[in-house]
């Protein structure tokens, strides 16, 4: 009895060759919770369909996934000064994002991350005419500019990256390696022929891995169900029940990274008044679980467990039964399953 990730892998695979196919060069990006499939599946993934690189978000990531993938390893958070040394193979890449920090990495691949309009983290413009010298001293494998998603100022991410190339060509620095993110294939494809002689690489995570939304979903076994009467008192907390009807017991909780939720961006008046409506409701202890059941999403009777979350059903809806699956919304980044299912 299990929280189980299914994968329609045939049409999966198909969506990743789409991916691959526009976008020539492509930077698999497998970082975090390998975005809710582990970083061993989405390694082999990357080498099944002939990647020659991995980008991975840190060095303790890259000393875990070197086992499972043999091309090289881009670390995408950037080098500090005095950070704790990780053994790496020399197939490892660092991004670095600062003139000092390139001088730490004497002898090591480096790329270079520019500050694009993210703010983050990144070269300054003011700081080229110090890296001529700088990268004498390590194996330059090129620049990288890490995009927004949204451009609600109406600016063209195009141009963002044409002017950062003009700059690093003015400073005479070399362009025969430029990594983008958050481009659309069009985009790459105005960048490549304005700049002919530089190849372009998109680090893709989100989109390769997550893009088909009906190529996976989520379920959660069903492993008891208890009937109850209005006013009975339950869990842990000794709640009362709000009314007649079942407790159900399904696998997943917060280890799994259920009822886990990340801030989200609100645009608009609708969302935020939602957003309202949900805050309102949970000072009155009533939360919506993630978890379906004939289409409808069902509450969470007290807030989830470790491994398991306890939810209601009405007595006015058909009721589950033990070993059957309830359908689950959640976020993949967020969400570590017990079992993956390949179908």
């Amino acid at each position: 009895m299990a929280l189980t990730l299914h994968v329609e892998t045939a049409r999966w695979r198909a969506h990743q060759q789409t991916v691959v196919q526009q976008f020539p060069g492509i930077v698999p990006v497998c970082k975090g919770n390998g975005y809710g499939f582990g970083h061993e599946r989405l390694a082999d993934e990357a080498a099944r369909f002939g990647s020659d690189i991995l980008a991975v978000g840190t060095t303790y990531e890259a000393a875990r996934i070197k086992d499972f993938f043999s091309g090289d390893l881009l670390v995408l958070t950037p080098f500090r000064l005095g950070e704790e040394p990780v053994p790496l193979p020399d197939r490892a890449i660092r991004s670095v994002s600062s003139v000092e920090g390139v001088r730490g990495l004497v002898g090591a691949r480096v790329v270079i991350e520019v500050m694009s309009s993210m703010k983050r983290h990144g070269i300054s413009e003011e700081d080229l005419s110090k890296l001529s010298a700088a990268i004498e001293d390590v194996r330059l494998e090129g620049f990288a500019i890490h995009l927004p998603l949204d451009r609600t100022d109406g600016s063209d991410a195009v141009q963002e990256v044409a002017d950062w190339m003009n700059r690093l060509r003015n400073a005479g620095l070399p362009l025969r390696t430029m990594f983008v993110s958050h481009l659309k294939s069009e985009e790459l494809a105005r960048l490549q022929q304005q700049f002919p002689h530089t190849r372009f690489r998109a680090r893709i995570g989100t989109r390769l891995w997550l893009g088909d939304h009906g190529a996976t979903h989520y379920t959660g076994a069903v492993l008891d169900v208890t009937p109850v009467s209005k006013g009975d008192r339950f869990g842990y907390r000794q709640q009362k029940v709000g009314g007649d009807g079942h407790l159900v017991v399904v696998a997943g909780g917060t280890s799994h990274g259920v009822g886990l939720e990340a801030p989200k961006a609100l645009h608009g008046m609708m969302p935020r008044a939602k957003g309202v409506a949900r805050a309102g409701l949970a000072t009155m202890n009533r939360n919506q679980s993630p978890f379906y059941w004939d289409n409808k999403q069902l509450w969470f009777a007290e807030p989830p467990h470790m491994q398991v979350s306890i939810l209601f059903v009405p007595d006015d809806a058909r009721t589950p039964q033990v070993g059957d699956e309830l359908k689950a919304q959640l976020r993949h980044t967020t969400t570590t399953f017990d079992r993956i299912v390949d179908k």
